[in-house]
């Protein structure tokens, strides 16, 4: 197509469904859209849309537009993610990416990471969604689980996720120390609130105690942490979490079938780029003096 503006707005109406959405995402008048959409229907001699008073739904030629389109942008946005990671100098952005829970161990190297590199702008990610590397949406992504299998990653394994069962000390003022997989039914238990959890921490809890047991269930690791800490009941926390937290006590020790693994995941494209490599060799030399 001679004019990619009009490829790029049949693009975003197909996509949104009205004219209003795609003016909104692209900056302009919403009669631009309408005159663009017009513009490459002609071009074409097909008609990509029906226009109703809900707003505009894609013809067949309209979704195979759309297709084609949403490819072009993909590649685009892989484009830009490789040429923000190019360069000699550990400068610019560098975003890395893990879950919530890691953040205390994380951030603090990050930050000093950032001191050795004072023109470096640190964008740390945290969260259950998976960035996606290959769309430049992260440099560096720590991972936790079974290896990522995404063709385009280098995966090395980073670190192993040792996790022991943990309560506040006015818990254990409470209902005492926990003696024992036997001495499990009597206490009350901190846990995620999806019982079918692939962690193998949570398999192994539920298949020790009654579900009654657990008495406070939480969606993600960071209020489990938070509920641990207000007394609501044992749970599951980090070794290197639990090194930073002296109200803590130990109940459990780690066994060997809670153990889980930390992956540091980079994409092909960027894994080479000096700024990653200096980061990754750093984050790798930092981790030494970690809790495993």
């Amino acid at each position: 197509m001679e004019n990619w503006d009009e490829v790029r707005t049949a693009y975003q109406v197909a996509r949104l469904g009205t004219v209003s959405g795609a003016a909104e995402v692209l900056g302009v008048h919403h009669a631009t859209v309408i005159r663009h959409i017009d513009a490459i229907e002609a071009k074409l001699g097909v008609k990509l849309f029906q226009r109703h008073a809900r707003g505009y739904t894609p013809t067949e030629a309209g979704l195979d537009l759309l297709r084609v389109a949403q490819a072009t942008d993909d590649q685009f946005s892989q484009l830009v993610g490789r040429l923000k990671g190019q360069g000699d100098e550990v400068s610019g952005e560098l975003v890395v990416t893990s879950l919530t829970s890691m953040a205390p161990m994380l951030a603090p190297a990050l930050s000093d990471f950032q001191k050795m590199h004072p023109e470096l702008v640190i964008r740390y990610l945290t969260g259950e969604r998976l960035f996606r590397l290959e769309y430049g949406e992260a440099h560096v992504a720590l991972r936790a689980g079974a290896a990522p299998e995404q063709p385009d990653n280098v995966v090395q394994p980073f670190l192993g996720q040792r996790l022991a069962l943990y309560a506040s000390r006015d818990y254990v003022e409470r209902y005492g120390m926990l003696n024992g997989v036997e001495d499990m039914v009597n206490h009350r238990f901190v846990a995620s609130d999806n019982e079918n959890t692939r962690a193998p921490f949570e398999r192994w809890l539920r298949a020790n105690i009654p579900a009654s047991n657990i008495v406070f269930r939480c969606s993600d690791a960071v209020a489990v942490h938070q509920a641990i800490h207000a007394s609501a009941g044992i749970g599951f926390i980090s070794l290197w979490e639990a090194a930073c937290r002296s109200e803590l006590v130990q109940m459990m020790a780690p066994m060997d079938e809670w153990t889980g693994r930390i992956w540091l995941v980079t994409h092909v494209d960027l894994h080479r780029t000096n700024k990653v490599q200096s980061f990754v060799r750093f984050l790798k030399d930092r981790a030494r003096d970690w809790p495993q």
